[in-house]
Formats: structure tokens, sequence, C-alpha cells
């Protein structure tokens, strides 16, 4: 018990120390970053999020690239399982994203600077036409743009690491910047670092990318719900997939 104690304050104390310095860097970068924020997602926040499963002894293992087109924009939906999900995919996802994050990160000082300067959407779930302001703005940044943004479904960590509830945000959101959503499954950062431990856990996580799903056609409400229903039962299939091979 004493070791892992050890273990983890050390990985948090490099966690703050690393954050801090990406932080810092960003913001320096995003001064000469004309595309939007791609420079300083490609360098400082992949940086970061590589730095971090090296620190921590996580091995990721990608499946599921060839599924993709590079030169596409998505909607990317992950699982949510732990705070790790999010360097695994900026370290391990290798495509140039922006976050739809909750509002809460970027009144962080100079990491919330930093999160504006990659280009990253501030989403303040708590207050209706903000949020439905937010979404707008994704939906245009991803036509003028085509860059492609990650949003957990979920809305927050799952506490079992089984997949919890849809938010239906997301999903107008791709229905309304006419881009497919893509399936992925994160599984393994739940024993790392379970919901409310400190605990941190050398591991190895799978990170799977599925078929795009086409979201054309789907424009009404009911048509809405059925394409979530449609994505969080491809997740959870998978995901049980996953589940009885270990």
């Amino acid at each position: 018990m004493l070791i892992s104690f050890i273990h983890s304050l050390f990985i948090i104390i490099s966690v703050l120390f690393l954050t801090a310095l990406t932080s810092l860097s960003s913001v320096l970068l995003s001064f000469f970053d004309s595309s939007g924020g791609d420079l300083v997602h490609k360098i400082s926040a992949r940086s970061w999020g590589k730095a971090l499963l090296f620190v921590s002894g996580i091995k990721v293992e990608v499946r599921g690239l060839s599924n993709i087109d590079f030169n596409e924009s998505y909607i990317y939906m992950p699982n949510h399982q732990s705070l790790y999900d999010i360097p695994v995919l900026l370290g391990r996802l290798p495509i140039q994203f922006r976050w739809l994050a909750k509002a809460e990160l970027f009144k962080i000082p100079v990491f919330g600077r930093a999160m504006k300067g990659a280009g990253y959407i501030s989403i303040d779930r708590k207050n209706r036409n903000s949020a439905i302001g937010s979404l707008n703005k994704a939906a245009n940044s991803m036509k003028s743009k085509g860059v492609s943004v990650v949003i957990f479904p979920e809305g927050t960590r799952s506490p079992d690491g089984k997949i919890s509830s849809f938010k239906k945000g997301g999903f107008y959101l791709a229905v309304d910047a006419e881009v497919p959503i893509v399936p992925v499954i994160i599984k393994g950062t739940k024993e790392i670092v379970p919901k409310k431990s400190f605990l941190i856990k050398p591991g190895k996580v799978i990170l799977e990318i599925l078929e795009p799903v086409k979201t054309d056609g789907y424009n009404s409400r009911d048509e809405k719900i059925e394409l979530l229903n449609k994505v969080r039962n491809i997740l959870i299939e998978k995901y049980e997939a996953l589940e009885d091979t270990d």
C-alpha cells in the first residue's frame, strides 16, 4: 500500500509539473498559431498526453485506425471511464481534433487559456442557451475548418465502468455539422485510476476506433434519439465483447 501511495504521489507531482509546463508553452505557441489551434494541439497537447502515459507506466494498444479517413472530419465519441481517458486520446489518437469540454475547465488560470489557444470549445451544460451556442460554434468550426471534435457522450465518468446513458447534444451537433460519428472504445483506464480514487496503477489500455456511423437522414428529434441509441448500442456491444475476451 505504501509503495502504491509513493508511486501515485510521484505521478501526481509529475502530472502537475507537466500540466503547468505544457499550459505555459501552449499559451506562448498560440500567439504564433494562425491555424486555429492545430500547432498547439499537435505540439503541446499531444506531447502532454504522451508524457503522462510514459510517467504513469501506461501502454496503449491502438486498433481500428484503418476505419477512418484522415482527411475527413468526424465527431469521435468515446466511452468515459477515468481521468486517464484524456491523455490516452491526446497521446494516441493521431489526428487533429478539438475537445468539446465543460466550461469549468476554461476558468482554470493558464490551463484554461491554453485550452482556448488549442481551439477547444467550452460548453456550459447548466445554461441551455449557452450550450446550444457552443454546439453551433462547434458545428460551424467543423464546416469551415474541417476539424474533428471529441466529445464524451456520457458527459461524465462512469461510476462502475459500464457505459452510462448518453447526453443528446453531441448527436444534434453531428447532424447539424453533417459529419459521421466515430464510436471509440477505451478499455483499461478504470483499473488504472478509478473514479473517486487517487491511487494510480500502471497498466495496459485498449483504444479501438470503430467504423463511422453516418448521420444524414436523422433530422427530427425522434430520429436523433434513434441515432443516439444506435451509437450507444454499438459501444456497449463492442465493449462487452472485449470484456468477454479477458
